[in-house]
């Protein structure tokens, strides 16, 4: 996948902010790490204070590499729904893949009083938020992906989608009134989103799941494209519109169910990453969309992690309040400024 030569400057431009970005997190925090420190650090050389090669490698940069990872998933995830359904307004949760991983979690935290002190101190772990999360994403992902086999009309499955969403919150609304004081301020703590819970064995992880969902999306370039002429055009030219859509519901489930499974639901970044990067490329050619997006979502992701970390603060704000006070704004700036969304 390589994207148009014209843009070459841009997307070295755009590297070079993403590195310094990536430094500026791991640098950032309630402790102040020099920049030439962290960059010694990274590569192995000597420190002033040893105390901070432990913090950086062990804390902040799992957590920075864990925002370069959610940053560019959701903004390619975004992607794809906004092409599939031709809809400036869809996100990577439109078709309920977050409520799915919602409800799955609501869940085992909420329905956790039902069992005895030690079962719920195994199954509220870590691991059981991240398994609860990705199955309940993969059964809701699941009966969409049957939809879609069945269903011709693609904004159908876009109803769809959203009933079930509908229909999970639902659920998560009567767990909630019903769940004790304790419980339910865990499950409102796990929906604010967190960068920073990972360990490198759940970063290692995470990007397999994530470099999976890449490759699926590198596959479809040739699809998405084709779609943005319309439906019946691209069937006339032989696109296989169930295998194509079948394809790109997967590799936006991946990444979006995984994102929601490691880091929680985090709005907002993958509605505005892709039309930021129309507006800055003026181009819809995925060849070139993808991995501007993927460079574009990270750099937006890692500034939103350093503004709520609250550097030289022992306080963090959590992250999807930062993603929403930034994305909304900018969806809106890109309304008025344009008038009209690009595809």
């Amino acid at each position: 996948m390589t994207p148009n030569k014209s843009y070459r400057k841009v997307f070295i431009s755009i590297s070079v902010l993403l590195l310094i970005c990536f430094i500026a997190n791991i640098s950032l925090g309630s402790v102040f790490i020099p920049w030439l420190d962290t960059l010694s650090s990274l590569v192995g050389g000597p420190v002033d204070k040893e105390p901070w090669r432990h913090i950086i490698i062990n804390y902040r940069l799992p957590k920075a590499l864990t925002a370069v990872i959610v940053g560019s998933g959701l903004g390619i995830s975004g992607l794809l729904m906004q092409t599939l359904f031709r809809n400036p307004l869809a996100g990577p949760f439109v078709l309920g893949i977050s409520s799915g991983a919602s409800l799955g979690v609501a869940i085992l935290i909420l329905g956790s009083a039902f069992a005895g002190a030690t079962l719920s101190n195994f199954l509220v772990s870590k691991w059981g938020l991240v398994l609860a999360a990705s199955l309940g994403s993969i059964i809701v992902l699941f009966a969409v992906m049957l939809v879609s086999i069945r269903v011709r009309d693609t904004m159908a499955i876009l109803i769809i989608g959203l009933m079930f969403g509908s229909i999970t919150s639902a659920v998560v609304s009567v767990l909630s009134y019903f769940a004790p004081a304790d419980q339910l301020q865990q499950y409102i703590f796990w929906g604010f989103g967190s960068l920073g819970n990972l360990s490198w064995y759940d970063v290692l992880i995470f990007f397999g799941i994530s470099i999976l969902g890449i490759l699926l999306t590198i596959a479809s370039i040739k699809p998405l494209n084709t779609l943005l002429l319309g439906e019946n055009y691209a069937r006339s030219l032989g696109l296989n519109l169930k295998t194509s859509r079948f394809l790109i519901i997967v590799a936006t489930g991946l990444l979006a169910g995984s994102i929601t499974a490691f880091a929680g639901p985090i709005a907002f970044i993958g509605l505005a990453v892709p039309h930021l990067t129309r507006q800055l490329f003026h181009t819809s050619d995925h060849k070139t969309l993808i991995p501007a997006v993927l460079l574009i979502g990270s750099i937006i992701m890692l500034v939103c992690d350093s503004i709520a970390q609250l550097p030289s603060s022992q306080y963090t704000l959590p992250i999807n309040a930062i993603t929403s006070l930034i994305g909304a704004p900018v969806v809106i700036w890109l309304l008025v400024r344009k008038r009209k969304m690009l595809f």
